[in-house]
């Protein structure tokens, strides 16, 4: 794996979610008409769904090396992605021998739980990245732990689908109260039909799964790289710690550069989780 993966978490976070939020509530304060999605907190959804531990730069002599680094497997925001599907298919074909590697494999389209296990046939699963991706709006980007398929994906879809009824239950009584400007009322009444849409969709397993982490021998990760679902497989060569590693798959219908942003038409409202 290139080692240009490698990179701590703190500059990007602050270009993902200090930027973000300011430029929404400055469009708030001026009361514009258009806003786009607000992506700072699902940045931060992002980012806390893939990676478990923080890094601390300072950890006391002795303490376990591999804390030290953070792994970042797949696309960075502004990346090409044409550039990262030419690496993972060369690293690939580089590999030899038996030992199963971990690796990140993503899909041409969003599938539901039914249609996983043809894909990952003979590969063990770690964990799934799914997204509802409703038109025009940037959803939560969710990772679900997963090892049998597609019975833990159904699970864990049936409890995003409950916590999702509770965000928009949140958003609901937060419009009930009357002291809030038009603009915020605006951004909860979008936030409780976007949070009840997701709900919908996940209650229903949803085609909405893009991603999957993987464990599997060379030769499994070839033939699975060759199925029709799949867009990349990404091998991990150089991981230690599943809980040090942030995921980026890219999105299906992203195809030139990576990134969180999804333009807004005008009539729609931006859409922040509940604080």
């Amino acid at each position: 794996m290139d080692p240009a993966r490698r990179a701590t978490l703190a500059p990007r976070l602050a270009r993902r979610i200090v930027a973000p939020v300011g430029n929404v509530l400055a469009r708030l304060l001026r009361g514009a008409v258009r806003l786009r999605v607000f992506t700072a907190v699902v940045g931060v959804v992002a980012v806390t769904a893939t990676l478990l531990v923080v890094h601390d730069a300072n950890r006391s002599r002795g303490s376990d090396p591999s804390l030290g680094d953070v792994l970042r497997v797949g696309v960075p925001e502004g990346a090409s992605i044409p550039g990262y599907l030419d690496s993972s298919r060369a690293e690939l074909a580089g590999l030899a021998g038996d030992t199963a590697v971990y690796a990140l494999v993503s899909f041409n389209a969003y599938l539901a739980p039914d249609r996983l296990a043809p894909v990952l046939a003979d590969a063990s699963l770690s964990s799934v990245f799914a997204r509802v991706p409703l038109p025009h709006t940037q959803t939560e980007l969710v990772r679900l732990g997963a090892y049998r398929l597609p019975d833990d994906v159904v699970a864990a879809m049936d409890a995003t689908a409950v916590r999702k009824r509770e965000e928009a239950q949140h958003y609901r009584d937060l419009l009930a109260a009357n002291d809030k400007p038009d603009e915020l009322r605006e951004i909860y009444a979008t936030g409780a039909i976007v949070a009840d849409n997701e709900a919908t969709a996940y209650a229903e397993h949803c085609s909405c799964v893009y991603a999957a982490v993987v464990s599997a021998a060379p030769g499994v990760l070839r033939m699975i790289e060759e199925r029709p679902e799949t867009r990349a497989v990404d091998p991990i060569t150089e991981l230690q710690r599943l809980d040090r590693t942030v995921f980026l798959p890219p999105l299906p219908e992203q195809t030139t550069l990576a990134g969180p942003m999804i333009e807004v038409p005008a009539s729609a409202a931006a859409s922040p989780r509940p604080s």
